[in-house]
């Protein structure tokens, strides 16, 4: 490759290999992706310092917390097809500049209002980094076994920042102030603005047709109503105004896909999921991302309220799985690359996190090092199969379309992680509800939170009979709902072996700029 910036178009030439630069580059790339997956988790330690400060209304602070990723889940087709079109580079050093400023403000917000805009605007940032980021990688290594190392770091780095962002919320919280967590934004953006134009290459389609306007509000109108309801339900029940909500997003699905396949110039092509692996791709990252969100549901809860941990050490204490599972990208990618079966690689991935989720099914309610060793197993399966359906989801893709095949993937994983807290989740609720006793309170029935708050101010034994008693329930339910994430990670291992069955990488590179899996 040459070491000048360049623009991408299709080409026929064999792969070139990526030299120091490009892995510079990938480098430089990391720096916005760590930010944006560190955003979704940064605020869990700030949000008590937040409250106090600016004391916003209960439905202010559940929006301060919320937007970021709602406008996120919205956006995200909408920015990889306008990443196509006026190019990838352009578009991440645009929402780098718009990250960097949202930053600003929210650090130094004086209203809860403010800090909603700055973290709506912080949302529209993320969804423009995202599949950039993703797409520059396809776009900069042509080289197939390169690029799924490329991808393999893009997954490490994905999956420390959510855990990573916890753990710096807390600390920059404890010895600082609630608006250091967005200040540590502003370096790393601005490393990328004098960076990314010198060493990431500009790449676009050289033919986009007309922008499919119409496809904007209705992939919006799609999304964000499935997410909303998605994400309430686990904690309120099946609300009738959350199913509705679902419902709606359910039918703008509809007329969505009507519309891109109607459309002369749609936003997302019918055609990317006749690419080879493109749709199965999608689908098996999805339900990676409902095993991942759905444990996470269970197992943040399992080291703070059943373990008793503050929320510092439960986050510290997370972080120990992160070794293996750092390890697990880089292992399937290898395996691929020494002949063994992308099919066998991920069906192992699977069947490795659904044993996760059978070790999570034998947890009591002192088993620390077995949830944690769980956490490990569970992650490190689904890290191996998301890099790899990025790895071949990518290479399905037409190298002109390389921002809207990443949109698609993260909006599957939005919709995924949403259904896996939402299914996994009432599973749970259901089991923890039916162990709790008839006469207790009614908010010991609702979480098990708030049956520990009960617990406290009941006297004596009493008390302690209550929190033993929900305590017991909520790890009945932990178990529930592992057996049902093992049955879907072992139906998904199924499914792997029969649809990717013969989907190898391969060294060269087709006309249309997509290199095939055969």
């Amino acid at each position: 490759m040459t070491n000048s910036p360049r623009t991408t178009t299709t080409s026929a030439a064999p792969p070139a290999r990526a030299g120091r630069r490009e892995w510079t580059a990938l480098g430089v790339l990391m720096l916005p992706l760590l930010l944006v997956s560190m955003d979704v988790s940064v605020l869990y330690f700030a949000i008590p310092a937040i409250s106090a400060d600016l004391e916003p209304s209960g439905t202010q602070q559940l929006w301060i917390f919320d937007i970021y990723a709602f406008v996120l889940a919205g956006l995200l087709m909408t920015m990889g097809a306008l990443g196509d079109r006026i190019g990838r580079r352009k578009l991440l050093l645009l929402g780098a500049a718009a990250f960097g400023a949202a930053s600003l403000v929210a650090a130094y917000a004086n209203s809860a209002g403010t800090l909603i805009a700055a973290r709506a605007v912080l949302g529209v940032g993320g969804a423009t980094l995202m599949p950039s980021t993703m797409a520059l990688v396809r776009t900069m290594f042509t080289d197939p076994a390169q690029r799924a190392k490329a991808i393999g770091v893009w997954s490490g780095v994905m999956t420390g920042g959510i855990a990573l962002g916890s753990v710096l919320s807390g600390v920059l919280v404890q010895y600082f102030w609630w608006g250091s967590v967005f200040l540590v934004n502003l370096p790393a953006m601005a490393l990328l603005l004098v960076l990314g134009p010198v060493l990431l290459p500009e790449s676009k389609n050289p033919a986009p047709g007309r922008f499919d306007l119409l496809g904007v509000p209705l992939s919006m109108a799609a999304v964000l109503p499935v997410v909303y309801g998605l994400k309430e339900i686990p904690s309120e029940g099946w609300h009738p105004l959350y199913v509705v909500s679902v419902t709606v997003g359910l039918l703008f699905t509809a007329l969505f896909v009507h519309r891109q396949r109607t459309a002369a110039s749609p936003m997302i092509p019918p055609a990317l999921f006749r690419g080879r692996g493109f749709a199965p791709a999608v689908v098996l990252n999805l339900v990676s991302a409902f095993a991942m969100m759905g444990s996470a549901f269970f197992t943040t809860q399992y080291l703070q309220s059943v373990l008793g941990k503050s929320a510092m050490e439960a986050a510290l204490w997370s972080l120990l799985p992160s070794v293996p599972i750092g390890m697990a990208a880089p292992l399937a990618t290898a395996l691929v690359q020494k002949g063994v079966e992308r099919a066998y690689v991920v069906t192992a991935g699977f069947a490795i996190a659904a044993a996760g989720y059978g070790m999570l099914t034998l947890a009591g309610t002192d088993s620390l090092w077995l949830v944690l060793t769980a956490c490990a197993v569970l992650a490190s399966g689904i890290v191996m199969v998301m890099s790899q359906m990025t790895d071949l989801a990518l290479s399905a893709a037409p190298v002109e379309r390389a921002a809207t095949a990443s949109s698609l993937l993260e909006t599957g994983s939005e919709f995924g992680g949403a259904l896996g807290m939402a299914v996994l989740g009432s599973i749970g609720t259901a089991l923890y509800r039916h162990g709790i006793p008839e006469s207790a309170p009614a908010p010991a029935h609702e979480t098990l939170g708030g049956a520990l708050a009960v617990a406290r101010h009941l006297p004596g034994r009493t008390g302690d009979a209550l929190a033993t008693t929900a305590r017991e329930a909520f790890t009945h339910g932990m178990h529930g709902a592992g057996m049902a994430g093992a049955v879907v990670l072992t139906l998904a291992a199924a499914g792997a072996a029969t649809t990717l069955r013969g989907k190898r990488r391969t060294s060269r590179t087709s006309p249309s700029g997509a290199t095939p899996c055969s």
